[in-house]
């Protein structure tokens, strides 16, 4: 081997020694880094989905309420607004109809309704709204802070839009989902505001005891 060829040998062994250097400084000292490149070995390992935690809100009554009011029992959530015109009520009816189906059974589970609203959903406005829907559905409304925290810990989206139509000028999207909530405040698994209530019925009937 020549001396230039051995020179041009040390100078890419050098270069690959450089970015294998660097890859492990960046999954050192930069979080995101790590998240990832080890995201699919977390997911696989961890085996719970990471939604849910702490919340105080107000429901529908004005009593203040943190998530340990409903430790004990079942919780079908489902975050939305009551200006919604279709996805929301749409969502409801499909967890109330399932409820109805399973019976008895559903007295352990508590339908609950977290508005992403706050500036309209007052809770009169939540009042008026659930019972339209369940008699035993919560509507939980709270400060602009509150909702964001709330929203962060189940990992919802939202984000108010404007709307000509509407009297305020604004409506919310939102993401659509209902999330069956454990007796411990656990994440037991999800449903699209698709769902068949038969399948939703279904389901929930094998996860209560």
């Amino acid at each position: 081997m020549t001396t230039v060829q051995l020179r041009n040998l040390r100078l890419a062994l050098y270069i690959l020694a450089g970015f294998a250097v660097g890859g492990l400084v960046a999954l050192a000292v930069l979080p995101s880094v790590r998240e990832r490149v080890f995201a699919g070995a977390s997911m696989k390992t961890v085996g719970q989905a990471l939604v849910g935690g702490p919340f105080t809100l107000t429901d529908h009554t004005g009593k203040r309420v943190t998530d340990q009011d409903f430790r004990g029992r079942f919780m079908l959530v489902f975050f939305g607004f009551t200006y919604c015109p279709d996805v929301c009520p749409t969502a409801l009816q499909v967890m109330a109809a399932a409820l109805e189906k399973i019976g008895s059974k559903a007295e352990q589970i508590t339908p609950v309704l977290i508005t992403v609203d706050p500036e309209r959903d007052t809770p009169e406005q939540m009042a008026m709204y659930v019972k339209s829907f369940h008699p035993r559905l919560v509507g939980l409304t709270g400060s602009p802070a509150e909702i964001e925290a709330v929203t962060k810990a189940y990992r919802v989206y939202y984000k108010r839009v404007p709307d000509p139509k509407s009297s305020a000028g604004y409506t919310m999207d939102h993401s659509a989902i209902i999330y069956v909530m454990g007796p411990d405040g656990s994440f037991r698994t999800h449903f699209p505001y698709t769902v068949d209530a038969n399948a939703m019925a279904d389901r929930l009937g094998k996860l209560l005891p």
